[in-house]
């Protein structure tokens, strides 16, 4: 981030727009009434709670979707869409939600986003249908969408030297729990059975939490005086999201449905429909206005290297995890709140990557992300042999969680600081707004491409508990195959780092 100068002596208690070394007017860091002193604890509080709450929905269902099945007798088409319909609109909107929150200020957009993912958390978990579900939970991506991306600006704006340092190590790691305590959290909730509400508190929980940061965030975050006149490439936005669906939407639905004819269109159609989404933003480009994803950004070979493993590690990571929780509930029986505690080992081995790569010489970042994506494929082909037969994998599975765990901490913590290292201060929020994108998208069309993929091959899913001894060896065989296409996906995931490793020698 270029240095700031500031350009008047703010108001107390209000943001003042300076001007950056590459031109750009920015915002400057709240400066405290006079006597006071600000409160930058409680506003970390807000913002670090609410990015927990956001990243916590996108997994908190995965351990949540056999008994919303059995509950609203839906279909495992249905399922995808549940879990991924929240990560496309959350993904879409990232950068557009970043352009609005410099237009209109970041604590407007910011209260927003979370007023509206509170009350689509209060629909979803008042769903009747698993289409209502469907509709709230694209909902609740759209307010993620506002929200998440005012955090990093807020925590930027409010915090200077080691204090930002330190908030911003804070936000990375709760970045890497979030995702996987999901998993835990969901299994708990429900096999409480609060009140016989079943898998509703996944998302009811979302509703006093979702108020008591709404309140404190309305007390506690800056009032900025909004500067940016940055466009918000409209065009951009429903071309990308036109390619998305057209490519989700028949990979989710098209087992069930037998592949009609409007599926194989619907894929045939979806390159095409990016080729446009280029040309559109090239469009943009030549006109002055400020494209999705920038040119000049895509040109950096670290960004474009470290984004591709991106992809294919987090499309791997959240197509088997789907797969997995359903193999455990559905095809072994297991309870929910067994089946989220299985998934321990695996935020224990995410956390410590996230936390401890760092430490090691910055010589060893390169080789260590592609060992450590091999290390994620072979943590996915050993659990996939290992639960083949039907089995519950004994005292070998936690250590292969382990395994798979760390594979995922020491690759997508140093992947995300390694595609923005080298890039032009004047491009770092554009790049990090490309970079924040690619996990989500890969989430999901990872879940529709191996979910389908899973749910294809298995037996049709029973209750939780019902399982018998031909299901759950047809369901362990399912998630076998389903290891091996994740396992190859997420070693392309270290052959895309591999031009860096030749460059940097």
């Amino acid at each position: 981030m270029s240095e700031l100068t500031q350009d008047r002596i703010p108001e107390p208690g209000r943001i003042s727009a300076v001007t950056s070394a590459d031109g750009v007017t920015r915002n400057a860091p709240p400066a405290a009434p006079k006597g006071k002193r600000p409160q930058h604890t409680g506003i970390l509080l807000v913002v670090l709670g609410a990015v927990f709450m956001a990243l916590l929905d996108a997994t908190v269902v995965n351990v949540a979707t056999p008994t919303i099945r059995t509950d609203l007798e839906t279909t495992g088409s249905a399922l995808q869409l549940i879990v991924s319909g929240y990560t496309i609109s959350y993904a879409a909107l990232l950068i557009t939600g970043a352009r609005l929150g410099a237009r209109h200020g970041f604590r407007t957009v910011f209260l927003t986003g979370l007023a509206t993912f509170t009350l689509a958390s209060f629909g979803c978990g008042l769903a009747p249908t698993a289409r209502v579900l469907i509709a709230a939970r694209v909902v609740q991506g759209i307010g993620a969408g506002l929200m998440v991306p005012q955090i990093y600006s807020l925590i930027q704006l409010t915090f200077e030297g080691p204090a930002r340092a330190r908030a911003l190590s804070l936000y990375a790691t709760v970045i890497a729990v979030a995702v996987v305590v999901g998993q835990v959290a969901g299994g708990l909730l429900v096999s409480a059975d609060l009140f016989g509400t079943g898998w509703r508190p996944v998302f009811l929980i979302n509703v006093p939490v979702g108020l008591a940061l709404l309140v404190a965030a309305v007390r506690l975050l800056p009032v900025g005086t909004p500067r940016s006149a940055k466009g918000l490439d409209l065009p951009g936005l429903v071309t990308l999201t036109a390619a998305l669906l057209l490519l989700v939407v028949p990979l989710v639905l098209g087992h069930e449905q037998h592949w009609p004819l409007w599926t194989t269109l619907c894929l045939a159609a979806a390159a095409p429909v990016f080729g446009v989404f280029v040309l559109v933003e090239r469009r943009v480009a030549r006109r002055g206005g400020a494209p999705l994803v920038p040119g000049r950004v895509l040109r950096s070979p670290d960004l474009v290297c470290g984004a591709a493993a991106l992809f294919f590690g987090m499309a791997g990571y959240a197509g088997f995890l789907f797969s997995f929780s359903q193999h455990l509930q559905s095809g072994l029986g297991e309870s929910a709140t067994r089946a989220g505690l299985a998934f321990a080992p695996l935020a224990l081995g995410v956390a410590t990557g996230s936390l401890t790569w760092q430490k090691l010489p910055a010589r060893w970042h390169l080789p260590m992300i592609t060992a450590a994506c091999a290390l994620a494929a072979a943590g996915y082909l050993a659990i996939g042999c290992t639960m083949r037969t039907g089995g519950q994998g004994g005292l070998v599975l936690p250590a292969l969680q382990l395994l798979w765990g760390l594979g995922l901490g020491y690759t997508t913590s140093p992947l995300l600081t390694l595609a923005l290292s080298r890039i032009d201060p004047a491009d770092a929020s554009d790049a990090s707004g490309v970079l924040t994108t690619v996990p989500q998208l890969a989430q999901a069309v990872g879940v529709a491409a191996y979910g389908s993929i899973f749910l294809a091959l298995a037996d049709r899913p029973g209750a939780a508990g019902a399982a018998d001894a031909s299901s759950a060896v047809a369901s362990a065989q399912a998630l076998y195959a389903t290891a091996l296409p994740v396992a190859a996906g997420t070693l392309l995931g270290a052959l895309a780092i591999l031009p860096l490793l030749r460059k940097r020698r």
